[in-house]
């Protein structure tokens, strides 16, 4: 490789290196300056009080969407959760507590509403429903270990014949003289 070619290489890598640098740097300002908070509450749901509005966040962060099923309804744009924020909002502006808050839409939704629904009978199987499934497929795991363990040494005790012994050296010395 001629001189020149490998500074034109070398001065190739430092304006890529650096024009890669100030395209990561112009791209993460650009982000940086339309970011916008990931909430879904609209100015209008907002409450005028601080403290009330404290409140309704910290209790719509542990409240499910029931359309988005994984998110909370601070989180999710569904129309029910919009509406699910407003009904909260209306019974701490009434003077409930959080508990009562709480109770209330439960009372309407049904503890699938809460993100970490409370273990009581009627959920139980979402607690234990993974162990019992992770239980159920060890023991088929387990069985099929052993079916198959057995299955190869019952093969394997199986003698040849005398005509089958015979007909393997046939074939092998054919085999060996081609």
């Amino acid at each position: 490789m001629s001189r020149v070619n490998r500074i034109m290489r070398r001065v190739m890598n430092m304006t890529y290196r650096r024009c890669g640098f100030r395209a990561l740097a112009a791209t993460a300002a650009t982000l940086a300056a339309f970011t916008v908070a990931a909430n879904a509450v609209t100015p209008e749901e907002v409450l005028q009080d601080p403290k009330l509005e404290t409140r309704a966040r910290a209790i719509s962060q542990n409240l499910r969407c029931v359309v988005c099923q994984n998110q909370s309804i601070d989180d999710s744009n569904a129309p029910l959760a919009h509406d699910l924020r407003v009904l909260l909002r209306e019974r701490l502006r009434s003077g409930a507590t959080d508990e009562q808050a709480i109770d209330y839409i439960v009372a309407r939704y049904g503890n699938f509403v809460l993100l970490k629904p409370p273990m009581h009978r009627n959920t139980l199987f979402l607690w234990v429903g993974p162990a019992f499934f992770v239980i159920i497929a060890a023991i088929g795991f387990g069985s099929h270990l052993r079916r198959r363990a057995t299955d190869q040494a019952v093969g394997s005790e199986t003698p040849f014949t005398a005509t089958e012994l015979e007909r393997i050296d046939e074939l092998l010395s054919k085999w060996s003289s081609t």
